[in-house]
């Protein structure tokens, strides 16, 4: 065992891990740890210090991870980098490795927000993988990134061609479409009222932009009568 997973082993919650175990169904129980996110991102604050540069690169490199809590420290890890091209880097190595929503949408590098142009092509060949959670990621990134003053029809566009028969997948579509209903209502629109996104995305898009205080009263009205009528599932 590495001198960083014996370190998260002392940082263990019995009680929250058989919590964190049930939100992370794809995950096997006995490679979560239980360890609260506060104490994973101190700790990634300090192996990200000048004088742990080679435990913490020796980590990095050491890919596929045993442990959740492993991941979520790579994450946290890469979400602290202060240099774009380094950090686009570790994401490159790391995306294919991740396997849960939580560590996915818990990576968020501040540095991003500064270099929106160069990050688009990385964006736009995530979105083309066949890794669920790096397209998952590359969604993620349009719908923090791209819906504000950076906003273009044309990422609706592509987030609305994406087909998948993942469930996380398929809710990112959905909560990125919410999103836009609440951020750019006129353009996200039209895609509800043509019906652009598959069945089961386009009701929970519709549902989650009603749940939301950003979406006026009057709009909401108006979505729920765009819900399409699935057919029931056969159970035998």
């Amino acid at each position: 065992m590495s001198q960083i997973t014996e370190h998260l082993f002392l940082l263990k919650d019995e009680k929250y891990r058989d919590f964190m175990a049930l939100l992370i169904p794809n995950v096997e129980a006995d490679r979560v740890i239980g360890i609260r996110t506060p104490a994973l991102r101190s700790y990634a604050k300090e192996l990200c210090a000048p004088e742990n540069e080679f435990l913490r690169t020796e980590f990095l490199k050491d890919l596929p991870h045993k442990y959740f809590e492993e991941n979520q420290l790579h994450a946290f890890i890469i979400s602290l980098q202060k240099n774009f091209d380094f950090c686009i880097s570790l994401l490159e190595n790391f995306l294919p490795f991740v396997e849960s929503w939580a560590t996915t949408d818990q990576m968020s590098p501040k540095i991003f927000k500064k270099h929106h142009s160069e990050l688009l092509p990385y964006i736009e060949k995530w979105i083309c993988s066949k890794k669920t959670y790096t397209v998952r990621y590359a969604i993620l990134l349009l719908m923090q990134h791209f819906l504000d003053e950076d906003f273009d029809k044309k990422y609706l566009e592509k987030v609305a061609a994406v087909r998948s028969d993942e469930y996380y997948v398929n809710m990112m579509i959905a909560w990125y479409f919410a999103t836009a209903l609440a951020k750019q209502y006129d353009s996200a629109l039209p895609y509800i009222q043509k019906k652009s996104l598959e069945g089961w995305t386009h009701n929970k898009a519709i549902q989650k932009a009603i749940e939301s205080f950003r979406v006026s009263k009057e709009h909401k009205d108006y979505l729920r009568t765009l819900k399409i009528k699935l057919p029931k599932k056969c159970s035998n």
